[in-house]
């Protein structure tokens, strides 16, 4: 019981913090340099035409140990992932430039545009994903909160 009450308190935590990031910067404008939050940014090596700029990191100590993440990731015209899991994360996106594509387990392919927003529960199947335009960057904004005993990322494996 203890837990599924922490579980609902730290997915109501997330969406109550990507909905006022959401509104604040869509009434205020992100502004294209964030010189005070890149300061203390840390680049992420995200594979070729993508970028991944972390702009917040602390561990919730209140609500076992969980890391909140947020990065702004950029992806070039054409530009797309492989397929992979998140195993201990609940990670939440928010598009905020161009035509992002993206897929969920055995959900729909999604095109998404500024203002909308996709979500992949832990360990399910980021199918696609990929920058929709091939003439416009995509950009976004990834929000996780992350078991740190699990990996981030795991590359989703072929069977043959």
């Amino acid at each position: 019981m203890k837990k599924t009450i922490i579980s609902h308190t730290v997915f109501g935590c997330a969406t109550a913090l990507l909905a006022s990031c959401a509104t604040y910067w869509a009434v205020a404008g992100l502004p294209e340099s964030i010189s005070t939050l890149q300061a203390y940014a840390q680049t992420q090596p995200p594979a070729a035409g993508t970028r991944q700029i972390e702009l917040f990191k602390t561990t919730m100590s209140d609500v076992l140990g969980r890391v909140v993440t947020i990065r702004r990731t950029e992806r070039d015209p054409g530009n797309s992932g492989d397929p992979h899991r998140h195993p201990g994360s609940h990670t939440f996106g928010y598009v905020l430039e161009g035509t992002y594509e993206v897929k969920i387990d055995n959900g729909p392919l999604r095109k998404l545009g500024p203002g909308e927003i996709f979500y992949e529960p832990p360990g399910a199947l980021h199918a696609v994903s990929r920058n929709g335009s091939s003439t416009q960057p995509a950009k976004y904004l990834v929000i996780s909160i992350s078991d740190p005993t699990k990996p981030q990322t795991v590359p989703e494996t072929v069977q043959k």
